[in-house]
């Protein structure tokens, strides 16, 4: 079985994070890259399942700029088999259809019985990529998942819903996406960075795919502004005079707080 992981490089959670004003793309020296954690944790699903089956393959796969290259190697330390970056200066300010694209161009390319990723990035946070990729692809998917099951020729898992949860199947080949209910993701360690320096490392360009990034047809949204964040303004006091109760009661209401 071939199970390939997208992982994404993004600001450092804690870090400064920051727009270009110019670009309107991420301004990547603000703060420290890594990579994101939802990713690291739908790797951490693959690996299990190989820990417990021979024979299952683990590709780490990420549309990012050349400089993220050592990012996704730790995907190759944490246990991955091999990896696939598709760094092309003409994807930097692509949007989620043009991303979706380019990625469905490198999966099928590839090859694949599974295809899993994070539910959410942390830094575009667009939810939708997984629901575009498996469209593309023409096969299943399953989103938001909080437990994995996977078998010889399906997966299956649990997805948490109103008032309860609801169990799903679909057949191979598919694409699921997880939440971080599932297991934090290993560390790497000696041998394992040691050996990823010797595991394929497979670099792609929109040429090698066949994307025409300048095709605007591929594009599904466009910025049409950007701005900086409005600083904090500071809240309401009130003071208790006797009526603070009220006084709090009619903020809340004015305020449709409830």
């Amino acid at each position: 079985m071939k199970i390939i992981v997208l992982v994404k490089e993004v600001p450092d959670t804690w870090g400064e994070r920051r727009l270009d004003l110019e670009t309107g793309l991420a301004d990547r020296a603000a703060s420290e890259a890594v990579l994101d954690e939802i990713g690291e944790r739908a790797l951490e699903v693959a690996l299990a399942h190989a820990d417990a089956h021979d024979g299952t393959e683990v590709v780490v796969m990420s549309m990012a700029p050349e400089s993220a290259a050592t990012t996704i190697r730790k995907g190759l330390a944490m246990g991955a088999g091999s990896a696939v970056h598709i760094a092309d200066p003409a994807l930097a300010a692509a949007d989620l259809g043009l991303t979706a694209r380019t990625l469905a161009a490198a999966i099928r390319r590839t090859g694949f019985d599974l295809v899993i990723t994070g539910n959410l990035s942390t830094d575009g946070s667009g939810g939708v990529l997984p629901a575009m990729l498996a469209e593309l692809l023409e096969v299943p998917n399953a989103t938001a998942l909080t437990s994995v099951e996977i078998a010889d020729g399906s997966v299956s898992g649990t997805r948490d819903v109103e008032g309860g949860t609801m169990r799903v199947r679909a057949p191979l080949p598919a694409v699921i996406s997880i939440t971080e209910a599932l297991p934090d993701p290993r560390f790497p360690n000696f041998k394992g960075i040691i050996a990823a320096k010797k595991k394929p490392f497979e670099t792609l360009s929109t040429d090698d795919l066949g994307v025409d990034a300048d095709d605007l047809s591929l594009a599904w949204s466009i910025m049409t502004a950007v701005a900086e964040k409005p600083p904090r303004t500071a809240g309401t006091k009130i003071t208790d005079e006797g009526d603070g109760g009220t006084k709090i009661a009619e903020f809340l209401i004015e305020n449709r707080l409830v």
